[in-house]
């Protein structure tokens, strides 16, 4: 017979690691035996039914749009997608911009000092005086995160705790190896922020609740599903850095996966950006973060268009 491990059922399956372990200690699992500290699934082996309830909804989002608020935004992207396959050399050089403004920018939010002309310079491979070994290193990982995300989309794989984790991993590749790929074991507060993190205990539930609930907001326009991906994962602020940037990957990761482009939060809008979060953070009211994503996602379409 053929096995697969936790980590295979976690791809196959879509669901976390933690919940898979739950399963088979429950015996939930037909045929899966443990060897030593590991397990063996069988490759064979039926996803059990989640017996959990969970409601779609269940925060109560307020988000107040007009009817067509997304008509413009939905006819850019049907224009683009007239206009593919993109000529390989112009996609080539506007995801190599894309790439340079996405990471100059969203390290540039958490404090990262380097100009768009020295973070091209590292990622070239040239090392900048004056600055630290950490701020070279937050350019390189981000750039990787990026083209891990490219691999996940290439590869259509599914939104997963797993996912998130290998996403932060390469965030603090090098930096903090420690606490790289997971979850918070101590409380924290987010600097300026009204809303106060959870727990550090409720964690692992709480971002698989956010999986399970994520799967249930299909019925949201895909910009709207996006953005509240982004506004729960840093609500629930489940690492102990490099949240941000890990919700602004995982955004854009989903936007990808619907079709759309990634999107630029600039590093000046930063005030405009963290308002929008912590007023949904505090009232449950995405407008205004929706608001932000969508005009984003329009200067992108735009900017894809002028070149072709």
């Amino acid at each position: 017979m053929e096995y697969m491990t936790t980590k295979d059922a976690v791809k196959k399956w879509n669901i976390s690691e933690r919940r898979i372990r739950q399963l088979l200690a429950d015996g939930r699992i037909e045929g899966a035996v443990k060897v030593g500290n590991s397990w063996n699934i069988p490759i064979d082996a039926l996803k059990p039914v989640d017996k959990r309830i969970v409601k779609p909804d269940e925060n109560n989002f307020i988000i107040n749009l007009e009817n067509n608020f997304f008509t413009e935004v939905d006819n850019l992207k049907k224009e683009l997608d007239s206009k593919r396959p993109i000529p390989k050399e112009t996609l080539k050089s506007l995801k190599e911009s894309i790439n340079l403004e996405w990471t100059y920018n969203s390290n540039g939010i958490e404090g990262n000092t380097l100009t768009l002309r020295e973070t091209q310079v590292v990622l070239e491979g040239i090392t900048v005086g004056g600055k630290s070994i950490k701020e070279h290193l937050e350019a390189i990982n981000h750039e990787q995160a990026i083209l891990f995300l490219d691999e996940l989309v290439k590869d259509n794989e599914p939104i997963t705790e797993w996912n998130i984790k290998n996403i932060h991993q390469l965030i603090l590749k090098e930096i903090d190896n420690e606490n790289a790929g997971k979850y918070r074991g101590e409380n924290v507060t987010i600097k300026g922020a009204t809303h106060i993190p959870p727990d550090y205990i409720k964690v692992p539930e709480l971002m698989e609740k956010l999986i399970l609930n994520y799967e249930t907001w299909n019925n949201y326009h895909p910009i709207i599903r996006a953005a509240l991906l982004h506004g729960e994962l840093v609500k629930i602020h489940p690492f102990v850095d490099g949240n941000g940037r890990t919700s602004r990957l995982l955004m854009n990761l989903d936007l990808m996966n619907s079709g759309y482009n990634p999107v630029i939060i600039k590093k000046e809008d930063r005030l405009k950006y963290y308002e929008a979060l912590d007023k949904a953070h505090t009232t449950s009211d995405y407008t205004d973060f929706v608001k932000l994503v969508t005009e984003l996602e329009i200067e992108m379409l735009k900017k894809y268009l002028e070149l072709l």
